[in-house]
């Protein structure tokens, strides 16, 4: 059984020319470029929803600084304490 998906992709010439390049270059395949070229780019996606979740909580937190982490890190330490 196939553990993989065919799928057909468009792109513009001169990026065809670019990826037959790397495929020699790099003795890879096609395919094995545009899994890794996908992967970075879902992983770059998580990563950025991660930041903007992470900025959106600062704010609401009222973080701007390093020092503010830290005081409000004590702060909850004390709390627990």
């Amino acid at each position: 059984m196939r553990t993989t998906k065919v799928m057909t992709l468009s792109i513009p010439p001169e990026m065809l020319k670019e990826v037959d390049k790397l495929t020699k270059e790099e003795k890879r395949t096609k395919s094995e470029l545009f899994r890794e070229a996908l992967r970075k780019y879902i992983n770059d996606k998580r990563w950025q929803q991660i930041r903007q979740w992470g900025m959106k909580t600062a704010q609401e937190l009222g973080i701007s600084t390093e020092e503010d982490v830290d005081k409000l890190i004590h702060g909850h330490r004390r709390k627990s304490n």
